[in-house]
């Protein structure tokens, strides 16, 4: 999997920058998990070279950029090709993400986005048109995300109060 196993303080690292990758300098990550500024950098770019970190994005709210839609296509292919079509599938216009299932009949999971029915249609059209099958769409009202909370194992540098 990684060069080096995961320990404490790159898990540490992980939280931190899943909670603010913007606003989280290594000066803070180190006071956080006690160890030094060059000893968070050096970790973060293990984890960026191991693939840990796969890259960093940020979390839009397509509903207040004006992208009211959020559609969840569950579709299947035919498990050889399930995973050599995921980057075809992102290249449809409105697609933001592609999930690969592993159980269950549907295999891929497909988010698209868009202002109206009219750039939905299109995309599961497309998705028909690869010979997937569409076996359910489902609106999405909203979607949250959080830090995954086994990064966050407590290990911060000792308080001085």
């Amino acid at each position: 999997m990684t060069d080096a196993e995961i320990d404490d303080v790159d898990e540490a690292i992980l939280y931190a920058l899943q909670e603010d990758a913007r606003n989280a300098s290594s000066g803070d990550i180190a006071e956080r998990t006690g160890t030094s500024d060059s000893t968070v950098r050096k970790r973060i770019r293990r984890l960026e070279s191991d693939g840990v970190i796969k890259g960093y994005s940020a979390s839009v709210d397509y509903q207040r950029s004006g992208y009211p839609l959020r559609m969840l296509l569950y579709c299947t292919a035919s498990i050889p090709e399930r995973g050599d079509i995921v980057a075809d599938i992102l290249e449809i216009d409105g697609v933001v993400s592609v999930q690969e299932l592993v159980t269950g009949e549907q295999n891929l999971l497909v988010t698209a986005v868009g202002k109206t029915d009219g750039d939905i249609t299109p995309v599961a059209q497309a998705l028909l048109d690869m010979g997937l099958t569409v076996a359910d769409e489902v609106l999405v009202r909203t979607h949250e995300t959080t830090p995954f909370g086994k990064f966050d194992s407590g290990t911060r540098a000792p308080d001085d109060s």
